[in-house]
């Protein structure tokens, strides 16, 4: 009965901390996000952790997600058990802080694929706490049937292929788009409350401002749009901005309304259009709401009549397709 008890607290714990890690591993720059709104002042007050936040975020997703893994093998069960059971700890208080005084209304636990409350996300760090106990208590009886060398070589691969997902997902895109705005969502449906439903729509917070006027709808119903994404201008890759003149005038040649679109300011924006002579307006949307459309900055997206079509990186930028052409 002991036996069978640690093989399934195994088995649930290793599950859940490989899903969870798997899931911001493919968009770390999301949990960088949550890492910040965690260091805030209005959370931790840690603020001089924040420049830190996507380094720290990546080191904690690889932990993560090794640490499910070598528990699923059985690889160093002592050292492995330890530090979930030390890590689920830091967690279960981090969750209970955020719940009782609602600092956080979304921990970021799985990412942006699974949406849990304060409160749904620190009794789910219960549970693990409590699945933790019997393998604290029976070590021993984590085994496996592989020598520690094969583990151990096993253990090496896995590490190297996140390793190579994380720097591929950075330089590119995440490869598994969980957010409202993926490629094939529309983005006026995503808008639209759930049977009178009080909680917010997946997508919220979304418009598209000139100076002078509201262009959300006019975008949105256009056949063919190209935005060039830069939530914070001062924070960009500004060798981005080297190829965007050309790829506007090709999109405009090929009937595709463009513009630019930035959380930054007026100044900043123009100065960014005289340095590159973008040959395009830039419209104002919330920056949060930028970085949940792309994880680029700058970054490509198009649209079909408020569908996303495509999504890209700025150093993808020779490989964005025009509506069954390719640039």
């Amino acid at each position: 009965m002991k036996g069978i008890i640690v093989f399934i607290a195994r088995l649930l714990v290793s599950v859940t901390f490989l899903y969870s890690g798997f899931v911001k591993l493919v968009d770390p720059l999301g949990s960088s996000y949550k890492f910040e709104e965690y260091f805030g002042a209005d959370v931790l007050n840690l603020e001089f952790l924040i420049p830190v936040a996507l380094p720290f975020s990546i080191l904690l997703i690889l932990v993560e997600i090794m640490l499910g893994i070598t528990l699923l093998l059985g690889y160093k069960p002592k050292l492995t058990v330890l530090s979930l059971f030390v890590i689920n700890l830091l967690f279960l208080f981090l969750t209970w802080y955020s719940a009782y005084y609602d600092k956080v209304t979304d921990c970021g636990c799985f990412g942006d694929a699974l949406k849990l409350s304060p409160w749904d996300t620190f009794y789910k760090n219960v549970i693990l706490l409590v699945l933790l106990v019997p393998l604290m208590l029976n070590i021993s009886s984590i085994t496996t049937v592989l020598s520690d060398k094969i583990l151990r070589t096993i253990s090496i691969g896995f590490f190297v292929l996140f390793i190579y997902v994380t720097y591929y997902v950075l330089v590119h895109l995440p490869i598994i788009d969980f957010r409202a705005y993926a490629i094939g969502n529309n983005i006026q449906q995503g808008m639209e409350y759930v049977d009178d439903s009080d909680e917010l729509p997946p997508v919220h917070d979304f418009f598209l401002e000139s100076e002078t006027e509201d262009l959300t709808e006019v975008i949105l119903s256009a056949d063919k749009v190209l935005l060039l994404i830069s939530y914070e201008i001062e924070n960009a890759s500004l060798t981005g901005f080297v190829g965007m003149k050309e790829l506007a005038l090709q999109a405009e040649k090929k009937g595709y309304m463009v513009y630019g679109v930035s959380a930054s300011s007026t100044e900043t924006t123009i100065a960014i259009q005289k340095e590159f002579d973008l040959p395009f307006d830039f419209l104002f949307c919330d920056g949060t709401t930028l970085k949940t459309i792309i994880r680029s900055n700058p970054g490509i997206v198009t649209l079909n009549k408020g569908t996303v079509v495509g999504k890209w990186n700025w150093r993808d930028v020779d490989e964005v397709i025009f509506l069954d052409q390719s640039f």
